[in-house]
């Protein structure tokens, strides 16, 4: 299994190798660490069979995707995505949000890849895209705080270690978007509102685009869940899929979202309105796809 594990030095994290490891002892990071051994680690803790999610800290929890193959909550089997969290201080395991498999299968949702999304933590919030496509508002006190906090109150599984939903916004059934393979999009949000790339593509075919006008880009009230712009410029010229993340940048002064498109445009949005700002094609011109 995939692990996580900290240094002995506040917040520097290692990434699961067994060799031994050299980096640079700036800002007093250790010059050298094992897992082998333990040298200067100070805490590892298993993750599932396979783990993209990028592990994210705040207010003293370290919280990061995987696959249920760890099978940390027993009741909860089968194959589903899971967002893990840790005690910061010592790796102690909190709990976690566990989401089912999708019915079309590696289309929509490939096999045993759990979640790839890093969530975006604010507060006693945080925000992540499950593997079945949904923009999910957690608590990050779960229910240990023995209350089920936000507007969603129809959580299936709510023991001390399953994950209280706030809201949640099903980007297939509300916005008929098709995941080709996965959604992966890790969000970012500024002031109230939450950007995501939706992942919107291909059919298994890898020709034909189920839903050409269902949004690539969406902006999201953070604390409802409801959609305030949405944008499919890329539309039917989606090559295959759309897993990368949204920027935001000031740039001469002018506030701006920068989203990856799926026919390799990057498109700058005024992040309040969704109005287009500047779009620039990275497709060489003599390329044919």
């Amino acid at each position: 299994l995939f692990t996580i594990g900290f240094f002995s030095v506040e917040s520097a994290m290692w990434g699961g190798t067994t060799e031994r490891n050299m980096v640079s002892s700036e800002k007093n990071l250790p010059a050298e660490w094992d897992p082998g051994s333990g040298l200067n680690v100070k805490w590892t803790a298993p993750l599932g069979s396979q783990t993209y999610g990028n592990p994210v800290i705040s207010g003293g929890k370290v919280f990061v995707g995987t696959n249920n193959e760890g099978r940390r909550n027993p009741k909860l089997g089968g194959e589903r995505g899971v967002i893990m969290c840790f005690r910061e201080s010592d790796g102690k395991f909190l709990g976690q949000s566990a989401t089912t498999k999708l019915a079309a299968g590696r289309v929509n949702d490939w096999p045993l890849q759990g979640v790839c999304s890093s969530p975006f933590v604010e507060g006693d919030r945080m925000y992540y895209v499950s593997n079945r496509a949904e923009v999910l508002c957690l608590d990050t006190e779960g229910f240990q705080d023995g209350e089920n906090d936000g507007p969603f109150k129809t959580e299936a599984d709510t023991s001390a270690l399953d994950a209280d939903v706030i809201w949640k916004l099903d980007m297939i059934g509300e916005l008929d978007v098709f995941p080709h393979n996965l959604a992966v999009c890790s969000p970012i949000a500024v002031g109230d509102l939450l950007y995501v790339v939706t992942a919107n593509g291909v059919d298994e075919g890898h020709i034909h685009i189920p839903s050409p006008l269902a949004p690539s880009f969406i902006a999201v009230n953070k604390n409802t869940g409801k959609v305030v712009w949405q944008d499919n410029s890329p539309g039917e010229h989606i090559m295959h899929g759309q897993w990368s993340n949204p920027a935001y940048s000031v740039i001469n002064g002018v506030p701006q979202v920068i989203f990856p498109g799926g026919d390799g445009v990057l498109y700058s949005f005024e992040p309040t309105t969704g109005k287009l700002i500047w779009k620039y094609t990275c497709n060489p011109p003599e390329a044919v796809y």
